[in-house]
Parts: C-alpha cells; structure tokens; sequence
C-alpha cells in the first residue's frame, strides 16, 4: 500500500526546486580534460576490461601491516625507539671481548621485550582486518548479463558495475543513480556517515534512464559515463552520460556516495563510477596519525637525561681509567697487580692509555645500561592493554539498548584521558539523539504540557530545597511512550481541547501543525500506523504531536494534503483534504515556513510557523491578544533548554490571492542576478497581518545524561567547545539544553551575517564596472571586496569582544562565544587566529556555528598547537572523522547507525554520558598508574645503576661488573618488573565512586601534578640515595669481617649477592609503601618477587659453575649460614625506606594533594560532610562557570540580589513613612502649641 501510494506521488514537485533536471553548465566544459579523463563504460565487461587496468577494485584495507610487511615493519617500528636501538647495540657488543658480560644473557631480554611488543601490534592489526572483511563481505545485487541480477561480495565490484541497492541498504560503492521505484527516478538517502545529518537528501536520475526501473531493462543497457578523477570533495561532481546517441551532464543530484544509506525508497539502480579507495568518503579518509601521549614524550625526554647521564659518568670514568693505565707500570713494578697489566693484550695496556681508555668507555657505556630501563616500553604495553581491557568491560560504560560497550581500539592513550584540558564536540549524534520531542506549547495565552526536560531533570537532582511533590511526579512520569512525543497535560489530551474556553484557537493551531509542513506519510500495510518521513527532526515532530492530539496527517500528494480530524460537535474523527497551492520554504535567512492553502469550504489560508525573532514583527495590531503571554512562556521554556517556534496565521481574499501568485510564479520562473531577493520581497508581501495562534516548545532530545555528563566535566575543569554544522539558532538551543549557556549568560555573536556584508553580497552579483564603481574605483573584484568586508567586520568583533571579555574579567562574569562557519573561516586565517583563541580560551563557553569538517579539524588543531594543552574531540559521523583525527584524543560515538567516526577514532563509546566515567575515573586512574609506574621504573633503575657506578669507583673502573651475568639480565624482566605491572593495573588512590563525587580530582591530571619534573627528580634522588645507602653499608659493614665460618672474608661473589638481595627487598618494599590500593594480585607480585630471587638464587646456583660462575653455591654455602647478611639486609631496608617514608608523611600531613585530602575525608568517614567537601572543592583552579552547578548558583545569586532590591526598596519606604509620619506629628504638635 505504501509502495503504491509512493509511486503514484511526485514528491519532486512538493519542493521549490525541480530535481534532476540539470542543465549544461561551465564545469561540462572541462570533461575530457585534466582531472576530468575517466571514462566508465556502464553494463559492457569487454570494452570496460580496457580501462580497468588503471582502476582500483572494490576492496578497502585499513590495517597497518600485510603478511609480507609486518616483521620488517615492525621491526623498524621497534627500533625506531632510541631505548630499544641501544639495547641493540649492546647486544651486538655483547659478543666481543669488551663487554662486561655474556651475550646470551644480553639478548634474552631484549628478544623477550621485542617479541611481547610485535605479538600486541599483531593482536591490534588483526581486528583492523576483520573489520575490513566484515566491511569487504557485505552483499549487494549485481547484473550479470541477460536482465539477470546475482548476489556478490561488495569486494568483487568493477567500475562499470550495474548494481541494485535495496531500502535501508548501503550503497558499496560511488555510484551514478540510473532508475528507481518512484516514476520520477527519485531516492532519499541518508548520508548520516557522511555528514553526520540525519534529515534525508533527494536525489534524482536524469531523464534518459529514469524509465529503466525493471531488471530486464538492463539487458541491452550500454551507457560511457566521462566524469571527474578521484577526488576528495563529497559535494560537488562532474560528467556526462551518453546514453542512445544523446549525451547528459551529470551534477551531484545524480551522485550516490559509498556508506550512505538508501531510505524511504523500495530500490534503486546504479552504475558504480569509483571503487574501494577512489571513492570519495575513503579519499577523505586518511590514514591514522601516530599519537602518543604527552607523559610518553616526557618519558623519552627522561630517557635521553639517562643516556646523558650513562654517557657522562662512563666519560668520566674512562678518563680516571685512562690515567690509572697510564701509572701502572712504574719502574717494573705494578700497582694494580690484579690486573695484570704486564700480561695484557691492549685494554690494561700502560702503553696505549688511550685506546685502554677508548675501549672502557666502550665497556662503561653497556654496564652502566642497566640506567635505562629495558623492560620499560614492554611494560607499560602490556598494562595499557590490561587498562584497555578493564574499560572494554566496564559495565557502567555498556549500552544495553543497542549492545555496545565500550572500545579501546588503541591502548596508546590511556593515561592521557586523565590529563584532558579541552573538549570539541559535535552536536548531532553525539551530544543529542538525532531526534526531536514535542514537549509543551502555548495555546491563546495558556501554557501546555507537563513533560520535563533534560535540564529540569538535571536543576531538580541539584536542587538542596525540597521540590513540589507535583514537580517529582512531573518528572517520574516525563519518559516517553512514543517517539517525538512526550507530551502530558489531560487538559487538552484524548480530545479535551474542545472542552477549553478558546477550543476555536486550540483546533486552529493544531491543525496548522499537521498542514504546515514538507513530510512524507509512510503506512504500513500491516498494522495501518502511520510514521512519517520529514526533512527536519523537529518537523516530524510537530506532524506526530498533531496526530496524537486529534489531527492525523495520513495522506499527500503534490497538489492536496489530508488530515482526519477530531470534530469538537460529534467527538468523530473526519478526514478533510486541504489544497496545497504555494510552499513558502524554510531557509536560515527567513527563520520561517508557510503554505497557502485551500479548505474544503473554499477558505484561503496562509499557515506560517517561524522563530519568535521575525514571526512578532509579522503579526498584525489586532491578532497580538496573546502576545504578552506568549512571550512570558517562550522566555521560560528557552530557560528549560527548549526549542520554540510560534505558530499564526491569516485568512487571504481571493483578489490579494491571485496577485500574490502571478508576481510570485513569475518571479520564481525570472533568470536575474538579484531573482532570489525579489522572491522574498513578494513572500514578505503575504506574510504580514498574520493572528497569533500560539508557540510550540520542542526538546532537541539530548541524550541520557549530558547536562550532568557537562556539569561533572566542567567541574573536574574541563572546557567544552561544541562545533556543530547546525544552524546558530539550534547550537544555541543546545547550548542552553545541556547548561553550556544559560539565561543571564553574556554571548558574544561573531557573524558574518551584517548589513554591510548584507548589501556587498547583493552586488556580488552585478557587473564588475559596477562593484569597482560602487567601490570607490578600488581595483578589486566583487568576491575579493566581500571577502576583505567580512574580514574586517570579523576583526572588529572580535576586538570589541576582547574588550567585553577584559571587563567581565574584572567582575567575574561568565561570556559565551558564539560564531558562525563564515566568521570562522577568517578567524582562522593566520594573521587573525591568535586574536580569536585568546578570546575562546576567555570565555566559559565557545560554540562553533555552520562549521565544516575541515574547519573542525583546523578548530582542534588551533587548539592543541596553540595552547599545548591535553585536547579530545568527540564525533560521531564521517564528518567528524578530521577532527577526531587532529585532536590527542579521538573518541567515536557508536550509535545505531554510522562507524565511520568509530573507524577513525582512538576510543568509541555508545552514548556521551560515559565520557564522565571514562574521563574522570579510567583516565584518572590510567594517568596515576602510568605516572606511578614510570616514576618507579625510573627509580629501581637509578638505585640498581648507580651501585654498579658506586662499585666501579671503589673498584678504580677496572669495568668489573659487581653482579653475575645473569643477575643483571633479569632484574628488570623478573625480580622487579611484575610489581610494576600490577601497580600499572590494579593501584586506585581514591574509589570510582570517590572520583565522581569530587571531579576536581582529575585536575591532578590537567596539571600534571603526578609527572611533573619535580616530582620525576624526586624519585631519582631517591633512587640514588638507595643505592648509595646499599652500597656503601654493604661495603663498611662487609669489607674487613670474616664472613665464613672458616674465617674466610667476603669476596666478589658473596658482596655482589648481598648488595643485589638489598636491591631486591628495597624496591620490592618501596613499592608496597607506594600502593594505595592492595589486592592479592599485587601482594603475591611484590612478596613473590623476592621470595623467586631466593628460589632463583638457590637453583641457579646448584647449576654447573661453568655457566653459574659467581653465583655457584654462593647463598647455600655463604649467605644463608651466616647471620650477618640477614641482619644486614633488615638494616639497609630501614634505613634505605626510611628517607622516602618521612618525605611523604611531611608532605602529606602539611602539603597534601587532592587525592590525600580525598583519602583523609573518606578514613575519617566525612564524605557526606558538607563543610569538609566544600573546603576541598575551594582547591579547585578553575571556578565553574558551565553546567547545571553554574546555572544553579546563577539562580541563586539572581534571587539573592532581588530579595536583596526589593528589602532595600522595602527600607527605603519604610524610611520614607517613618518620615512622612514623623513630619506629620510635628505638624499636629505645632498646630496644638498654637
């Protein structure tokens, strides 16, 4: 029935413009030319087996590595890390004579490390590719010759391809449109992955091939398309069709793009023009950026001072050693026999100084490289894949509706979640639903609709003083049964409204909501319900709220509409047909809709609906009998965050009619420059003396839990930027809806949109001679004169805003920016973008109008390069992929539809309310834990290098290491390294339930508190003094007693296993005093480390000592006999833990951190104490100025300064009685003395 009812409409003809009915233009011109050579030869394998040589096929690739490339290039990827190369080299070195060790021991760890590192970069690649193939493998319809059309694998298309896409299909490729179901060869399409809009665009095929519309149709088909190469701009195409000897030009109408989506339509046939990565959504596509997080770049910084430091300290050793070889032969006689320089081949040669001092410098530089931690990268790896993991699983991130959870789809950024200065969000799909709600109106002066928005849900939950018990149930009852309508209020429901004293008004406005539209019924055959497909969210809002309340919008063709009414005399539904003479459209200049219509009783109307802005002006002296009360209930309901639109109307006469429509029809059909202003002055003709009937309130539905969502993350002191390509009117009802703006709030609106901008575009269109001779004689065009007027205009305002924004300043006010896609455009031009971040970066709010992707994409990088902060953009469409791109962060939006922002992005996440946890829980957490852990690595590394460099010292550099081979390899990768990882993994300061409560918290991050150089330096004086303190006490309290029971002194062997159990036990221990949060993981790691290097100990030294060497029954036989090297353990553990133990109790008793002042609130059991929480949210470095907190506390301090007024204003009348009382007695007490 529905298909039917569609093929019989010619839905081309509802709109103003004729579709698919392009002419030739200039761009035709350039066919065959440059840039304009390729050449399809449509439903013809032979000749198009010719071209096919220099065309892609159909099939996408996103992964980073092939079979044939991974090793070599992972590989390289590896040892492009300085750390890793180093080790590399050492390892090579490791297997000549100069190395101070074996090299098997070397390159153990080194292979371990590698190898972890490439199986995680294979793990990752792997699901790139089983997206690809997912992607690869959909099915679509194909011709394969004789009329017949078989299945195939999107992957197996060809240029020339004759393919049908079925309703609600993707299209698998760019294809031309040749013929749909509808006899006008029209489709709609939803390019929502494109564009991120969820209204559908039409499209039409051209005439020639708009008859083919059966699968037979196709068996003689032969067409050559000549068109445009591959390219990256999504909105503009050229060619031309030959098709039986005649030849068609090609424009955008007829262009279907890859991974948009047919709707609304039953099938349609294309030819597939571009393949695979020739298509034009995957030329936009660019491959992944390398991001790594700032703590990640600090860390390589900390590891060239490592290398600055191994390089100095084996310089100065080589010198001392140089000079030492130089003095050990005197006279015949050798001072350091034990060297036995006189049987030397050239290191200890007294002879060659130099080269002996060359070749130590060699030495020195692979001992000493037990300072830079190798195991470093493998371990942080591997525990931000572990993070990953547990966000992966996170079940307070997880949306059951559409079964998504989240998804780390790179583990490279955990830590920098937690350090996010600056948010850049898209509006539709991300911060709202892609869908409207009809929530309240206001009918003849009478406010309607109990339903509560996201913002009154929002106030109500931070709301101290009890609400009304009306207002909770207001809210318990506002969720809504039917999509786009959440609308309550019995008073006009269930065919009430005719019961209302003004039911007259009620029946004209409902009625002008289900007759002022462009929307397309859909009925479904099945159950007979009819849905309806509009070109805007808020439209089908209206035609569904119109229904639901007794006006039922079922049927359209191009010249009638028809309702079934509820009649108020019987209670009986009706149906009425209404003649559709003249659609006014709806354009962001006009902010208006009408239509003229016809009723059955021969009534002409013009129904208009439009912004309050230009509607009230129209609205004639005696239809205002409502006005006032129509704007008091517009002004309460912009305040709940609502969009509003005002509904009037007027009777016309058939005189002014038919005036109307001849200058009208003649206008629209005038070829001139200025056609489009003269349409307009004659609309405006008819759209005047209109009667107000009311307004309408719609939610720009946001989704679950962004006003709170923005308000947790404004005061953890985040800013949020919204950069939309909606029109300023709806950023700004969004802007209001989720609390980024709020009434009282200054906006500052740059637009481009002036009346000198105004009147130079109006003679943009005039001859040159006569924009130079307006211009003064300037030698300028007309386009380079708009131009400089609108940058001129741009640097004005902005200049007056920077004026605005020093005074606010001053009185602590909070500005919002405000700014249009035009603006934009010269705001970021290089001679002006400094001057417009400077005022962004001022105001609390900044909201982007009308901006493109690219200009997205610029916004974010201004940003980030500018200000140097942490940045993360959040999008949800194909439009949003450049900006999910530029930004340190990229986070996508998995909605129901649409994963080309999820593709690109670095985490995807279902619904925005989960960047709160995401951000100020996991990224708090990741940013801890990295920090922690690379402090400490760090640490143990410094402690355990610098006793080698304390022991080369008291051994006069003699390039003796002090440990065993095998000791040294495996200190990082067994004995201390798993203690790390579960800190890494596991360590929480605070609860998750704590990180909500106090968001200031995750300003620790946006300062860097926990990595800062302070803080970094302090861990490696700790490490050197651990390692002096286990040195040099080994040493005094080692060197001169007997240690055997045969009275037997400590030799190399038994000091390098006691200095290295100190080791062990003291970073082991370090860590335990470091953990705020133990779980049995982390006390069977840190109590297990050591408990294995004892086990490790014993069975390494019951090996042969021809590969055990110094370690050959050492602890049996030596260490664990004698009681002195237990008791000496237990001191050096004291007294090396003993520094870092008083540091921190001073620190947090007097200087305490966030997250210490948290902890001390939840020991003491004070978290639900007002005046403890308040005292450390006053530590806060930003004063929120955003979100239901901000609007809150403007309310408040809004009522406090009216009671404040009006006590002031009660004084002084009471002052003034006081003293007309006083006077007043005085004058009867003069009149009774006389």
């Amino acid at each position: 029935m529905a298909g039917g009812r569609r093929r019989r409409h010619h839905f081309s003809r509802i709109h103003a413009f004729t579709c698919g009915r392009a002419s030739m233009r200039e761009e035709h011109s350039l066919i065959g030319g440059p840039g304009f050579s390729r050449k399809v030869y449509c439903n013809d394998p032979e000749r198009a087996m010719e071209s096919l040589l220099s065309y892609g096929d159909n099939y996408v690739r996103t992964t980073k590595y092939t079979l044939a490339t991974f090793i070599p290039k992972s590989l390289f990827e590896q040892f492009r890390r300085v750390a890793n190369f180093y080790f590399l080299v050492c390892a090579v070195l490791s297997f000549f004579p100069v190395s101070p060790y074996s090299g098997v021991s070397n390159v153990v760890p080194l292979l371990v490390v590698v190898a972890a590192t490439m199986v995680k970069e294979f793990i990752e690649d792997f699901r790139r590719k089983q997206q690809d193939i997912e992607m690869n493998n959909r099915k679509v319809k194909v011709h394969r010759g004789d009329g017949v059309f078989d299945i195939s694998k999107w992957r197996d298309l060809k240029v020339g391809d004759v393919v049908r896409v079925e309703k609600d299909e993707f299209f698998p490729a760019d294809l031309i449109l040749l013929a749909s179901n509808y006899d006008d060869a029209i489709c709609y399409v939803e390019t929502m992955n494109l564009d991120g809009e969820t209204n559908l665009k039409l499209k039409q095929a051209l005439e020639g091939s708009s008859m083919l519309q059966e699968d037979s149709n196709y068996q003689n088909f032969r067409a050559v398309i000549t068109c445009e190469d591959p390219n990256a701009n999504l909105y503009t195409f050229v060619g031309s069709l030959d098709l039986e000897d005649q030849q068609y030009p090609l424009a955008p109408q007829q262009l279907l793009l890859r991974d948009s989506k047919l709707r609304n339509t039953d099938f349609i046939y294309g030819v597939v023009i571009f393949t695979g990565h020739d298509t034009k959504v995957m030329q936009n596509a660019t491959d992944p950026p390398s991001k790594r997080s700032k703590i990640e770049k600090r860390m390589d910084k900390i590891i060239y001072c490592l290398f600055v430091v191994l390089i100095l300290i084996s310089f100065i050793g080589s010198i001392f050693f140089g000079l030492m070889t130089d003095d050990d032969l005197e006279n015949g006689r050798m001072k350091r026999w034990y060297l036995r320089p006189d049987n030397t081949e050239i290191y200890y040669d007294p002879n060659s100084p130099v080269v002996a001092a060359i070749l130590h410098f060699l030495t020195a530089l692979m001992l000493y490289g037990y300072l830079i931690p190798i195991s470093l990268y493998v371990s942080i790896e591997i525990v931000k894949v572990l993070q990953s993991i547990f966000i992966n699983q996170d079940v307070h991130m997880y949306y059951a509706e559409t079964d998504k959870p989240a998804h780390a789809r790179t583990s490279n950024l955990n830590e920098e979640l937690g350090q996010v200065d600056t948010i850049l969000s898209d509006k539709t799909g991300t911060l709202t639903c892609n869908s409207m709600e009809f929530i309240k109106c206001s009918i003849a002066g009478v406010a309607y609709g109990r339903g509560a928005t996201e913002v009154e849900r929002a106030l109500s939950r931070r709301q101290e003083t009890p609400f009304s018990q009306e207002f909770k149930e207001r809210i318990s009852e506002s969720k809504p049964s039917i999509k786009g309508f959440n609308f309550k209020d019995e008073r006009i429901m269930n065919g009430n409204w005719a019961k209302e004293p003004n039911a007259n008004v009620i029946q004209n406005f409902l009625r002008l909501l289900a007759v002022c539209h462009t929307a397309i019924p859909e009925i479904d055959e099945e159950t007979g319900k009819v849905s309806y497909e509009a070109e805007s969210p808020d439209e089908a809002a209206f035609v569904i709220a119109a229904r639901e309340l007794g006006f039922e919008f079922y049927e359209r063709t191009h010249t009638t509409i028809s309702l079934r009414e509820l009649d108020p005399m019987s209670g009986n539904k009706i149906e009425r047909s209404y003649k559709l003479l003249n659609i006014l459209e709806f354009s962001s200049a006009r902010k208006r809709m009408s239509v003229i219509v016809r009723d059955e009783e021969g009534k002409l109307l013009l129904l208009s609906k439009g912004a309050d802005s230009v509607m009230f002006e129209r609205i004639a002296k005696n239809g205002r009998e409502f006005e006032e009360y129509t704007k008091q209930h517009i002004s309460e309901y912009a305040d709940s965050g609502l969009r509003t639109l005002i509904l009037a109307y007027r009777e016309l006469n058939e005189e002014e009619y038919n005036q109307f429509n001849k200058e009208f029809t003649e206008a629209k059909n005038l070829v001139s420059a200025d056609q489009e202003q003269i349409v307009e002055r004659i609309i405006q003709s008819i759209e005047k003396d209109l009667i107000l009937l009311g307004a309408t309130a719609v939610e720009d539905k946001l989704q679950d839990g962004v006003p709170e969502c923005i308000d947790k993350l404004a005061q953890a002191g985040i800013k949020l930027w919204v950069l939309t390509g909606d029109k300023m009117e709806t950023a700004i009802n969004i802007g209001f809806a989720c609390s980024l703006l709020r009434q009282g709030m200054k906006q500052i609106i740059i637009s481009s949109d002036t009346p000198e901008t105004k009147s130079l575009e109006k003679m943009e269109d005039k001859s040159a001679a006569e924009v130079i001779a307006i211009a003064c004689c300037i030698n300028f065009d007309g386009t380079l004169l708009i131009f400089q007027a609108i940058k001129s205009s741009v640097i004005r305002q902005l200049r007056e805003a920077k004026t605005l924004l020093t005074t606010s300043d001053e009185n602590f006010e909070a500005l919002a920016l405000i700014i249009d896609g035009k603006s934009l455009t010269y705001a970021l031009e290089d001679d002006v973008k400094d001057s417009f971040l400077e005022l962004a970066i001022g105001c609390a709010s900044v909201i982007c109008c009308r901006s493109s992707p690219k200009q997205k994409a610029l916004v974010t990088r201004l940003v980030k390069m500018r200000t140097g902060s942490t940045t993360l953009a959040i999008g949800d469409g194909a439009n949003d992929v450049g900006m999910l791109q530029e930004a340190d962060i990229g986070i996508g939006i998995s909605g129901v539809e649409g994963m080309q922002a999820v593709m690109s992005s670095d985490i995807a996440i279902a619904q925005f309310r989960y960047l709160e946890r995401l951000l100020l829980v996991h990224g708090h957490w990741c940013y801890r834990r990295i920090s922690s852990m690379i402090c400490y690595f760090f640490y143990k590394n410094i402690a355990f290098g610098f006793t080698l460099f304390f022991f080369e010292l008291y051994a006069s550099f003699s390039g003796q290491a002090a440990y065993n081979d095998w000791f040294l390899s495996l200190y990082n990768v067994f004995f201390t390294s798993l203690p790390v990882i579960a800190l890494g993994v596991f360590d929480q300061d605070v609860s998750s339930k704590h990180c909500l409560r106090f968001p200031l918290l995750y300003q620790e991050g946006i300062q860097n508190i926990l990595f800062s150089w302070k803080r970094i330096i302090g861990w490696a004086l700790n490490g050197v003094v651990t390692s002096a303190i286990i040195f040099f006490f080994c040493i005094r309290t080692m060197e001169h007693q007997a240690f055997r029971k045969g009275g037997q002194v400590v030799g190399l062997e038994v000091l390098g296993a006691t200095m290295y159990t100190c080791v062990v036990w003291v970073v082991n221990c370090q860590m335990a005093l470091s953990i705020s949060y133990f779980t049995y993981i982390q006390h069977i790691f840190i109590w297990g480390s050591i408990i294995f290097w004892y086990i490790f100990l014993l069975a390494y030294g019951a090996i042969d000592p021809s590969f055990s060497t110094t370690a050959y029954k050492v602890f049996i036989e030596a260490l664990a006999p004698a009681p002195s090297f237990w008791f000496i353990t237990l001191l050096i553990l004291i007294a090396s833990l003993l520094p870092y133990f008083v540091y921190a109790s001073i620190q947090m008793r007097f200087f305490p951190m966030y997250h210490q002042m948290i902890q001390w609130i939840r020991k003491d059991g004070q978290t639900s104490d007002p005046e403890y929480c308040d005292m450390v949210r006053q530590r806060s470095i930003r004063h929120t100025t955003v979100g239901t907190t901000a609007r809150l506390e403007a309310s408040k301090r809004l009522e406090a300064s009216k009671r404040l007024e009006i006590s002031v204003h009660s004084s002084a009348s009471k002052r003034i009685e006081l003293s007309n009382f006083a006077a007043s007695k005085r004058s009867e007490g003069n009149s009774e003395d006389r």
